[in-house]
Protein backbone atom coordinates (compact mmCIF):
# COMPACT_ATOMS: atom_id res chain seq x y z
CA UNK A 1 0.00 0.00 0.00
CA UNK A 2 1.41 3.19 -1.15
CA UNK A 3 1.31 6.37 1.75
CA UNK A 4 -0.61 9.91 0.21
CA UNK A 5 0.12 11.98 3.11
CA UNK A 6 2.28 14.81 2.67
CA UNK A 7 2.69 17.73 -0.17
CA UNK A 8 2.30 16.20 -3.79
CA UNK A 9 3.17 18.10 -6.78
CA UNK A 10 1.27 17.51 -9.74
CA UNK A 11 4.02 18.16 -12.72
CA UNK A 12 3.54 20.70 -15.24
CA UNK A 13 5.00 19.62 -18.47
CA UNK A 14 7.89 22.27 -19.99
CA UNK A 15 7.81 22.51 -23.63
CA UNK A 16 10.37 23.99 -25.72
CA UNK A 17 9.76 25.32 -29.60
CA UNK A 18 6.85 23.20 -29.16
CA UNK A 19 8.17 19.55 -27.99
CA UNK A 20 8.24 18.55 -24.43
CA UNK A 21 11.28 19.93 -22.51
CA UNK A 22 12.68 16.71 -20.80
CA UNK A 23 15.73 18.06 -19.84
CA UNK A 24 13.73 20.89 -18.01
CA UNK A 25 11.24 17.92 -16.98
CA UNK A 26 14.18 16.08 -15.06
CA UNK A 27 15.45 19.02 -13.34
CA UNK A 28 12.17 19.98 -11.93
CA UNK A 29 11.77 16.42 -10.27
CA UNK A 30 15.46 16.79 -9.35
CA UNK A 31 14.42 20.47 -7.52
CA UNK A 32 11.36 18.81 -5.69
CA UNK A 33 13.27 15.41 -4.39
CA UNK A 34 15.73 17.86 -2.95
CA UNK A 35 13.11 20.10 -1.79
CA UNK A 36 11.02 16.96 0.33
CA UNK A 37 7.87 17.05 -1.03
CA UNK A 38 6.55 13.27 -0.29
CA UNK A 39 5.34 12.82 -4.02
CA UNK A 40 4.57 13.73 -7.60
CA UNK A 41 1.47 13.26 -10.00
CA UNK A 42 2.45 13.17 -13.48
CA UNK A 43 -0.02 13.55 -16.02
CA UNK A 44 -2.27 15.19 -13.73
CA UNK A 45 -4.09 18.27 -15.07
CA UNK A 46 -1.83 20.64 -14.64
CA UNK A 47 0.56 18.75 -16.74
CA UNK A 48 -1.80 19.34 -20.50
CA UNK A 49 -2.43 16.10 -20.86
CA UNK A 50 -5.18 16.74 -23.31
CA UNK A 51 -2.75 18.17 -25.50
CA UNK A 52 -0.29 15.57 -25.53
CA UNK A 53 -0.67 12.28 -27.62
CA UNK A 54 0.18 8.89 -26.46
CA UNK A 55 3.48 8.38 -27.13
CA UNK A 56 4.57 12.02 -25.40
CA UNK A 57 2.37 10.95 -22.44
CA UNK A 58 4.08 7.48 -22.31
CA UNK A 59 7.63 9.53 -22.47
CA UNK A 60 6.85 12.23 -20.14
CA UNK A 61 6.39 9.67 -17.41
CA UNK A 62 8.58 7.79 -18.61
CA UNK A 63 11.27 10.59 -17.96
CA UNK A 64 9.48 11.54 -14.05
CA UNK A 65 9.95 8.13 -13.15
CA UNK A 66 13.82 7.76 -14.32
CA UNK A 67 14.46 11.27 -12.78
CA UNK A 68 12.71 9.79 -9.66
CA UNK A 69 14.55 6.94 -9.56
CA UNK A 70 17.68 8.75 -10.33
CA UNK A 71 17.45 10.32 -7.29
CA UNK A 72 17.50 7.19 -5.16
CA UNK A 73 20.15 5.92 -7.30
CA UNK A 74 22.98 8.57 -5.79
CA UNK A 75 21.55 7.60 -2.37
CA UNK A 76 25.73 5.81 -2.89
CA UNK A 77 27.02 9.15 -2.11
CA UNK A 78 27.96 9.53 1.32
CA UNK A 79 26.20 12.78 1.72
CA UNK A 80 22.89 11.80 -0.26
CA UNK A 81 20.08 13.21 1.81
CA UNK A 82 17.13 11.14 3.36
CA UNK A 83 15.35 12.79 0.31
CA UNK A 84 17.41 11.09 -2.20
CA UNK A 85 17.76 7.42 -0.27
CA UNK A 86 14.52 6.50 -1.68
CA UNK A 87 12.70 6.70 -5.17
CA UNK A 88 10.05 9.18 -5.42
CA UNK A 89 6.59 7.90 -5.58
CA UNK A 90 4.55 9.34 -8.44
CA UNK A 91 1.43 9.29 -8.95
CA UNK A 92 0.00 9.03 -12.47
CA UNK A 93 -3.47 10.71 -14.03
CA UNK A 94 -5.44 8.72 -16.06
CA UNK A 95 -8.97 10.89 -17.28
CA UNK A 96 -11.57 10.29 -19.80
CA UNK A 97 -15.39 9.27 -20.11
CA UNK A 98 -15.20 5.82 -21.85
CA UNK A 99 -14.59 3.08 -19.15
CA UNK A 100 -13.37 0.66 -21.80
CA UNK A 101 -10.49 2.77 -22.78
CA UNK A 102 -9.46 3.71 -19.55
CA UNK A 103 -9.22 0.38 -18.19
CA UNK A 104 -6.89 -0.32 -21.53
CA UNK A 105 -5.17 2.55 -20.28
CA UNK A 106 -4.61 1.08 -16.60
CA UNK A 107 -3.60 -2.23 -17.90
CA UNK A 108 -0.52 -0.56 -19.14
CA UNK A 109 0.33 0.97 -16.25
CA UNK A 110 0.18 -1.85 -14.07
CA UNK A 111 3.76 -3.42 -14.87
CA UNK A 112 5.44 0.05 -14.38
CA UNK A 113 6.60 1.36 -10.81
CA UNK A 114 4.27 4.08 -9.79
CA UNK A 115 2.88 4.24 -6.75
CA UNK A 116 -1.10 4.67 -7.97
CA UNK A 117 -3.36 5.84 -10.64
CA UNK A 118 -5.68 9.30 -9.52
CA UNK A 119 -9.00 9.13 -11.50
CA UNK A 120 -11.45 12.20 -12.12
CA UNK A 121 -14.92 10.91 -12.87
CA UNK A 122 -16.00 10.59 -16.26
CA UNK A 123 -16.19 14.16 -17.72
CA UNK A 124 -18.88 15.89 -19.94
CA UNK A 125 -21.25 12.91 -19.82
CA UNK A 126 -22.38 14.18 -16.40
CA UNK A 127 -23.57 9.87 -15.15
CA UNK A 128 -25.93 9.28 -12.63
CA UNK A 129 -23.41 7.99 -9.01
CA UNK A 130 -24.57 4.65 -9.67
CA UNK A 131 -22.93 4.65 -13.27
CA UNK A 132 -19.80 6.64 -11.34
CA UNK A 133 -19.60 3.77 -8.69
CA UNK A 134 -19.69 1.11 -11.40
CA UNK A 135 -16.85 3.24 -13.26
CA UNK A 136 -14.60 3.65 -10.68
CA UNK A 137 -15.30 0.04 -9.03
CA UNK A 138 -13.95 -1.48 -13.03
CA UNK A 139 -11.18 0.61 -12.87
CA UNK A 140 -10.13 -0.14 -9.56
CA UNK A 141 -10.83 -4.16 -10.09
CA UNK A 142 -8.59 -3.61 -13.26
CA UNK A 143 -5.34 -1.93 -11.56
CA UNK A 144 -2.63 -3.49 -9.85
CA UNK A 145 -1.77 -0.28 -8.03
CA UNK A 146 -3.94 1.82 -5.77
CA UNK A 147 -6.70 4.13 -6.63
CA UNK A 148 -7.12 8.20 -6.16
CA UNK A 149 -10.15 9.95 -6.64
CA UNK A 150 -10.37 13.26 -7.99
CA UNK A 151 -13.29 14.44 -7.14
CA UNK A 152 -13.33 18.38 -9.21
CA UNK A 153 -16.75 19.11 -10.28
CA UNK A 154 -15.97 22.00 -11.57
CA UNK A 155 -14.05 20.43 -14.65
CA UNK A 156 -16.07 16.93 -15.07
CA UNK A 157 -19.16 18.55 -14.93
CA UNK A 158 -20.46 16.15 -12.18
CA UNK A 159 -19.55 15.67 -8.30
CA UNK A 160 -18.87 12.60 -6.02
CA UNK A 161 -21.51 12.29 -3.73
CA UNK A 162 -20.60 11.48 0.23
CA UNK A 163 -22.41 8.27 -0.41
CA UNK A 164 -20.75 7.34 -3.44
CA UNK A 165 -17.45 7.92 -1.30
CA UNK A 166 -18.39 6.62 0.88
CA UNK A 167 -19.26 3.25 -1.12
CA UNK A 168 -16.04 3.36 -3.20
CA UNK A 169 -14.38 3.83 0.49
CA UNK A 170 -15.15 -0.04 0.89
CA UNK A 171 -12.81 -1.44 -2.23
CA UNK A 172 -9.52 -2.25 -1.03
CA UNK A 173 -7.43 -0.67 -3.67
CA UNK A 174 -9.32 2.72 -3.62
CA UNK A 175 -7.17 4.49 -0.95
CA UNK A 176 -6.97 8.25 -1.11
CA UNK A 177 -9.03 10.96 -2.69
CA UNK A 178 -7.61 14.79 -3.76
CA UNK A 179 -10.49 17.20 -2.94
CA UNK A 180 -11.70 19.49 -5.07
CA UNK A 181 -15.34 19.99 -4.62
CA UNK A 182 -15.07 22.80 -2.30
CA UNK A 183 -17.95 20.96 0.60
CA UNK A 184 -16.72 21.40 4.26
CA UNK A 185 -19.25 18.90 5.18
CA UNK A 186 -18.09 16.36 2.19
CA UNK A 187 -14.20 16.68 3.67
CA UNK A 188 -15.08 16.59 7.50
CA UNK A 189 -17.40 13.23 6.54
CA UNK A 190 -14.20 11.73 4.53
CA UNK A 191 -11.57 12.81 7.44
CA UNK A 192 -14.09 11.36 10.44
CA UNK A 193 -14.93 8.44 8.61
CA UNK A 194 -10.90 7.47 8.33
CA UNK A 195 -10.61 4.85 5.57
CA UNK A 196 -9.89 7.20 2.59
CA UNK A 197 -6.47 9.57 2.97
CA UNK A 198 -7.54 13.04 2.17
CA UNK A 199 -5.83 14.87 -0.04
CA UNK A 200 -6.49 18.94 -0.40
CA UNK A 201 -7.04 19.74 -3.92
CA UNK A 202 -7.50 23.31 -3.98
CA UNK A 203 -4.49 25.03 -2.31
CA UNK A 204 -6.00 27.37 -0.27
CA UNK A 205 -7.78 25.06 1.36
CA UNK A 206 -4.38 22.98 2.57
CA UNK A 207 -4.48 24.90 6.50
CA UNK A 208 -7.70 23.48 7.29
CA UNK A 209 -7.74 20.13 5.50
CA UNK A 210 -4.35 18.98 7.24
CA UNK A 211 -5.50 20.79 10.40
CA UNK A 212 -8.80 18.97 10.49
CA UNK A 213 -7.14 15.46 10.30
CA UNK A 214 -6.38 15.62 6.83
CA UNK A 215 -3.47 13.46 5.09
CA UNK A 216 -1.66 16.38 2.95
CA UNK A 217 -2.43 17.95 -0.26
CA UNK A 218 -1.60 17.80 -4.36
CA UNK A 219 -0.62 21.25 -4.79
CA UNK A 220 -0.16 22.52 -8.03
CA UNK A 221 1.26 26.58 -6.29
CA UNK A 222 3.67 24.57 -4.48
CA UNK A 223 6.26 24.42 -7.56
CA UNK A 224 6.94 27.23 -6.10
CA UNK A 225 8.98 27.59 -3.03
CA UNK A 226 7.95 23.98 -2.11
CA UNK A 227 10.63 24.10 0.87
CA UNK A 228 7.90 25.90 2.87
CA UNK A 229 4.98 24.28 1.70
CA UNK A 230 6.64 21.31 3.19
CA UNK A 231 7.50 23.16 6.32
CA UNK A 232 3.89 24.60 6.75
CA UNK A 233 2.87 20.72 6.68
CA UNK A 234 5.32 19.19 9.11
CA UNK A 235 4.72 22.42 11.60
CA UNK A 236 0.61 21.67 11.51
CA UNK A 237 1.49 17.45 11.74
CA UNK A 238 3.70 18.45 14.79
CA UNK A 239 0.90 20.63 16.66
CA UNK A 240 3.08 23.76 15.84
CA UNK A 241 -0.16 25.84 15.05
CA UNK A 242 1.37 29.46 15.31
CA UNK A 243 4.22 28.57 12.57
CA UNK A 244 2.26 27.04 10.67
CA UNK A 245 -0.25 29.77 10.38
CA UNK A 246 2.70 32.15 9.55
CA UNK A 247 3.86 30.30 6.82
CA UNK A 248 0.47 29.97 5.56
CA UNK A 249 -0.28 33.42 5.85
CA UNK A 250 2.96 34.00 3.64
CA UNK A 251 2.14 31.41 0.69
CA UNK A 252 -1.25 32.99 0.44
CA UNK A 253 -0.76 35.83 -2.31
CA UNK A 254 1.51 32.93 -4.06
CA UNK A 255 -1.26 30.50 -4.16
CA UNK A 256 -3.82 33.19 -4.70
CA UNK A 257 -1.63 34.39 -7.86
CA UNK A 258 -1.22 30.81 -9.21
CA UNK A 259 -4.41 30.34 -9.44
CA UNK A 260 -5.77 34.17 -10.86
CA UNK A 261 -5.92 32.70 -14.16
CA UNK A 262 -6.71 28.94 -15.28
CA UNK A 263 -3.96 26.59 -14.45
CA UNK A 264 -1.09 25.99 -15.12
CA UNK A 265 -0.15 29.54 -17.09
CA UNK A 266 0.55 31.22 -14.31
CA UNK A 267 2.95 28.57 -12.69
CA UNK A 268 4.69 28.53 -15.71
CA UNK A 269 5.06 31.67 -16.59
CA UNK A 270 6.47 32.31 -12.63
CA UNK A 271 9.16 29.24 -13.36
CA UNK A 272 9.43 31.05 -16.48
CA UNK A 273 10.87 34.40 -15.13
CA UNK A 274 13.25 32.15 -12.75
CA UNK A 275 14.81 30.07 -15.52
CA UNK A 276 13.54 26.56 -14.92
CA UNK A 277 11.16 26.16 -18.01
CA UNK A 278 10.19 28.00 -20.91
CA UNK A 279 6.93 30.19 -21.05
CA UNK A 280 5.24 28.04 -22.88
CA UNK A 281 1.72 25.86 -23.62
CA UNK A 282 -0.30 24.36 -25.59
CA UNK A 283 -3.47 25.53 -27.16
CA UNK A 284 -6.13 25.97 -26.01
CA UNK A 285 -4.19 26.82 -23.10
CA UNK A 286 -2.49 30.04 -23.33
CA UNK A 287 0.40 32.07 -21.42
CA UNK A 288 -0.69 34.13 -18.38
CA UNK A 289 -1.33 37.78 -19.41
CA UNK A 290 1.25 40.70 -19.20
CA UNK A 291 -0.15 41.90 -16.19
CA UNK A 292 -0.44 38.93 -14.47
CA UNK A 293 2.87 37.77 -15.58
CA UNK A 294 4.40 40.75 -14.29
CA UNK A 295 2.88 40.44 -10.85
CA UNK A 296 4.69 36.76 -10.76
CA UNK A 297 7.75 38.19 -11.93
CA UNK A 298 8.25 40.55 -9.01
CA UNK A 299 6.87 37.97 -6.98
CA UNK A 300 9.94 35.28 -8.35
CA UNK A 301 12.70 38.31 -7.54
CA UNK A 302 10.93 38.93 -3.99
CA UNK A 303 10.82 35.80 -2.88
CA UNK A 304 13.44 32.96 -2.38
CA UNK A 305 13.06 29.85 -4.41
Amino acid sequence: MSDFSGIWIPLITPFADGAVDHAALRALVRRYADAGVAGLVALGTTGEPATLDAAEQDAVLATILDAAQADANAADAADATDAQRRPLPVLVGVSGNHTASMLARIEQLNSLPIAGVLIAAPYYTRPAQAGIVAHFSALADASAHPVVLYDIPQRTGVRLELDTLLTLAAHPRIQAIKDCAGSLDTTLALIRDGRLQVLAGNDLEVFSTVCAGGSGAIAASAHWRPERFVALYRALTEGKLDEGRRIFHALVPQIQLAFAEPNPAPMKALLAATGWVRNELRLPMTRASAALTERLAALGETLPR
